[in-house]
């Protein structure tokens, strides 16, 4: 396993990990699959901020942040999306993409994280929790997919 930043060329294989969880889950609430020049414009432009693991030579997660909320008074606050593919779960891929991302949001004057994890995500869940993110909040029915209503559980850590 080697965690490293993101390079443009891995765009391709950042798209299929998104799509999949776009596709099948509600993980994300988003049923708009993503375009490969929308996620290669995403690496460029964060830098650092866009983290990757690879096994074996292939990109199998990534983990990045981008701006909370619009205002120069959240400009210390970060939300974070990561995906891992099917191979690099429970490997200890996760939370080594973690430990890189925050370690460059520390870098980059970072003081909070927030994730916003589906509340039927319980392994999503449980893996934050078991990082020191701690849950602040439930966003009752704020997201719809699959025909049905959906919780978002904010959670949050102090960095």
């Amino acid at each position: 396993m080697i965690v490293r930043p993101a390079r443009v060329s891995d765009a391709a294989a950042v798209t299929a990990l998104v799509n999949d969880i776009v596709d099948n889950t509600t993980v994300t609430f988003t049923s708009v699959r993503k375009v490969e020049a929308d996620i290669a414009a995403d690496i460029a432009s964060r830098g650092a901020a866009f983290q990757v693991v690879e096994i074996d030579g292939e990109v199998a997660g990534f983990a990045t942040y981008f701006p909370f909320r619009a205002g120069v008074g959240y400009g210390h606050t970060k939300e974070h999306s990561i995906v891992l593919g099917p191979h690099a779960r429970g490997r200890g891929c996760g939370s080594a993409l973690m430990a890189a991302l925050e370690d460059v949001a520390r870098s980059d004057g970072v003081h909070s994280l927030i994730a916003g994890v589906s509340a039927e995500n319980d392994v999503g869940r449980a893996f934050h929790a078991a990082l020191g993110f701690v849950e602040v909040g439930v966003l009752p029915e704020v997201g719809r997919k699959f025909d049905r209503w959906l919780d978002l559980v904010l959670m949050q850590k102090i960095l």
